[in-house]
């Protein structure tokens, strides 16, 4: 995924198309003097559509489309013809995304299977032509409906990465650099905080061709939840993950402190983050001894007690496949 062109959020305007005016017109023929009314009814106005679909992974395409209207219905005809239905806009959308109100805040549905169609504005109804009218009173009525007007409104699209598995970190913990060597995606690595800017996903291919999906987020800092450094901006991408990666490099001053502050801000962000399965894997262990990490070892299990934790470097490809083993069966 490249990083330049994963846009996650944009604002719409959307319009409906309006119903097309019943027909108040009266059937002339030859020979026939009264031939009473003959009006067909209008066309339905256009709807606006949301659709998934799969092979998109960012609202780029939407990025420069500020205003989507569907076209209105025709108008009804003579000898009880229907005018014509508006052409249904439909917008694609990536699995994962989010509708919501743009002056409420309320979140109007989510799309979450692929081709899964829900209608975001509905068309106008088409007016009644007048022989709907008639009656035995009034055998030529000259009038009709008007058409119903279409729906407009603005809305917001926000996109929540759908992965299994979310890495969650201080910034320059190693998230990038472990994606790159897991999967085949390749992020922006650097040796300064916050190389990464927007989610960065990779497939990891498992055994007997197996596979799964990981989100790289940027880097989380303390006062994340108020807006701090990156903020919210990016939090809404985990809430999907079944399982949160916690990455703590092992040079860290205090293992556990980190992963404390780590685990508030989600709480603080959404308590329900907590209910998801974690693992901690503590980077960058080819700087230590067997000595040192047995001593580590000693210390984490007094204070991680029953949180599974596991040893890895990415540069020297320690510990990887342990790593792939215990997320597959937290996964299944």
């Amino acid at each position: 995924m490249t990083e330049g062109n994963f846009v996650d959020y944009v604002k719409i305007y959307v319009a409906s198309g309006k119903g097309g005016k019943g027909s108040s017109h009266l059937h002339r023929e030859k020979f026939i003097e009264k031939g009473g009314p003959d009006g067909g009814d209008g066309g339905r106005g256009g709807h606006i559509i949301i659709r998934g679909n799969e092979s998109l992974w960012t609202l780029h395409h939407l990025r420069f489309q500020r205003h989507i209207k569907a076209t209105h219905g025709g108008d009804g005809g003579s000898s009880r013809s229907t005018g014509s239905d508006g052409e249904d806009r439909y917008i694609d959308v990536p699995l994962g995304t989010v509708v919501k109100d743009k002056e409420t805040g309320e979140i109007i549905f989510e799309i979450t299977e692929n081709f899964e169609e829900k209608i975001l504005a509905r068309g106008g109804k088409g007016g009644l032509g007048n022989w709907h009218f008639r009656s035995s009173t009034n055998q030529t009525p000259r009038y009709a409906q008007p058409g119903m007007p279409g729906e407009e409104v603005d809305i917001i699209l926000e996109l929540k990465v759908l992965a299994d598995v979310g890495l969650v970190g201080f910034p320059n913990a190693g998230k990038s650099t472990l994606l790159s060597v897991l999967t085949s995606a390749k992020p922006k690595i650097g040796d300064y905080p916050f190389t990464t800017l927007k989610p960065n996903l990779g497939i990891v291919e498992y055994r007997d061709f197996k596979s799964f999906v990981i989100a790289d987020i940027p880097g989380i800092i303390e006062g994340a939840a108020e807006g701090k450094g990156l903020g919210h901006y990016f939090l809404r991408h985990i809430e999907r993950n079944s399982t949160l990666l916690f990455l703590i490099p092992a040079d860290a001053d205090d293992i556990k402190k980190e992963y404390e502050i780590l685990l508030d801000e989600l709480r603080r962000y959404n308590p329900e983050m907590l209910d998801k399965d974690r693992l901690i894997a503590i980077s960058k262990c080819d700087m230590l001894d067997d000595e040192l990490k047995a001593e580590l070892k000693v210390q984490l299990d007094t204070e991680f007690e029953g949180t599974p934790y596991i040893f890895i470097s990415s540069v020297a490809q320690q510990g990887l496949t342990e790593l792939k083993d215990k997320l597959w069966q937290m996964l299944n």
